[in-house]
């Protein structure tokens, strides 16, 4: 039974049993493996915790541990699905027996043995009225804000979002080609990475060393032009040399990976073994459409696949407590629109469905529009504006781009600093 060797190994890499106690399976379930299973257990009801995996492996020799890149969800089914079957085929054999001499001892046999197979759907449950787990949560998030939230390097849109949540976050950017989804994923990436986040990038267009110029140009102002064209006119070789130096010096880290990577593959179950390896704090997608599907099944449509990718993003989220943020591709829907809506996503509205935040893009001569689609946590429909000089990877936050904008999207609040905030001409990132 491949599937419960993969969860014992899962628990002893996770050094965690929620596996088992969140879904309510016991070591009855574990018949080709009794004594891994309640060796696990009896440590856990001794000690408080699970044995580290050269115990186990001192314990048990002739047991080879594996990699487990599979989903929770694909686990707790495969199990009870096993175990459901072995406990049917006794019962149905017997039956068969049953059957050929008296069918009415066969079908009282059947009868009574109905109410042992019936599946575990068994779910636990929280009794909000008598917990103060979200208590204690309000007040750490109070006490420890850097612990639960990541700025996005836009302070006007963190006055509306407050940032990105440490778990539990899906956050969808998407426009029409060509205005900038990539500049934008990168510059919030980066600003994570400011703050001391160790960073994922998934960047299936672009190679690392192309990320890491705009990375720059976002850091530090450098020309992106220069930086890509080997322009020593416009960067300084020296100087450039001297800041690659003292990137160097920083201990967290901004780790690009492309498709050949993952074997041209990109699934959840690799990008949370990604994660894990890297010991990530956010994981930036720059595609959504480049990922494959580990749910497909034959005739299933690009919506469907689609769908199905975010809601495994949505629980690697919860999971994993990192906030994931993918780029979306807007359809031709969007193309005469301030900004396209949520309708105007390629593909699949199921994308839009499972996130808790999506923001909207479109250049507009030398500014950027961002519209804020969806906020599960707060208010949508603030427009933000920016004047963006991409060479140096400057930001200039204006009220409007022109006189004439709040004529033409009157549907879409302008977000306005308080009074008591100070102005600002210029905000360097």
């Amino acid at each position: 039974m491949a599937v419960q060797l993969q969860v014992i190994s899962k628990i002893l890499a996770s050094k965690s049993i929620d596996i088992l106690k969140d879904n309510n399976i016991t070591k009855e379930y574990f018949t080709e493996y009794p004594d891994e299973i309640e060796f696990i257990l009896d440590s856990v009801k001794n000690y408080g915790t699970v044995p580290d995996e050269v115990s186990f492996c001192a314990r048990f020799t002739d047991v080879d541990l594996v990699e487990v890149n599979e989903t929770d969800r694909y686990l707790v089914d495969t199990l009870r699905e096993e175990f459901l079957y072995a406990r049917f085929q006794p019962v149905i054999q017997q039956t068969a027996k049953l059957l050929k001499a008296d069918a009415n001892e066969a079908s009282k046999y059947l009868q009574s043995k109905i109410p042992e197979l019936a599946p575990n759907y068994t779910t636990p449950t929280v009794d909000i009225a008598h917990s103060s787990s979200r208590l204690d949560l309000f007040r750490d998030k109070a006490e420890h804000t850097d612990r639960w939230f990541i700025p996005s390097g836009f302070e006007e849109l963190d006055d509306i979002i407050y940032g990105w949540q440490m778990g539990e976050e899906y956050v969808v950017v998407f426009a029409r080609t060509g205005q900038g989804k990539s500049w934008i994923l990168v510059k919030i990436a980066e600003h994570a990475f400011q703050l001391g986040k160790n960073v994922g990038y998934i960047s299936p267009e672009m190679s690392a060393d192309k990320i890491g110029y705009r990375f720059d140009t976002l850091h530090n102002n450098f020309s992106n032009l220069g930086l890509v064209r080997g322009d020593m006119s416009r960067v300084e070789d020296s100087e450039y040399e001297d800041y690659i130096n003292k990137l160097g010096e920083n201990k967290n880290s901004f780790n690009v990976s492309t498709p050949k990577d993952f074997n041209q593959k990109i699934t959840v179950s690799k990008l949370r073994s990604f994660i894990k390896a890297n010991n990530l704090d956010m994981l930036a997608i720059d595609g959504i459409t480049y990922m494959t599907d580990e749910r497909y099944k034959r005739g299933d449509n690009k919506t469907t696949q689609l769908t199905n990718i975010s809601e495994d993003l949505m629980q690697l989220s919860c999971e994993l407590r990192i906030p994931i943020l993918v780029v979306v591709q807007s359809n031709r829907g969007g193309v005469d629109k301030d900004t396209p809506d949520l309708e105007d996503i390629r593909d699949s509205d199921g994308i839009s469905h499972n996130a808790t935040k999506v923001i909207s893009l479109r250049q507009k001569g030398d500014g950027l529009i961002m519209h804020i689609k969806k906020n599960r946590d707060g208010r949508v429909g603030d427009k933000i504006c920016y004047l963006w000089d991409i060479d140096t990877g400057t930001f200039n936050y204006v009220e409007s781009l022109d006189e004439k904008e709040n004529d033409d999207v009157p549907d879409m609040p302008i977000h306005k600093k308080k009074k008591d905030d100070k102005p600002k001409k210029k905000v360097v990132f």
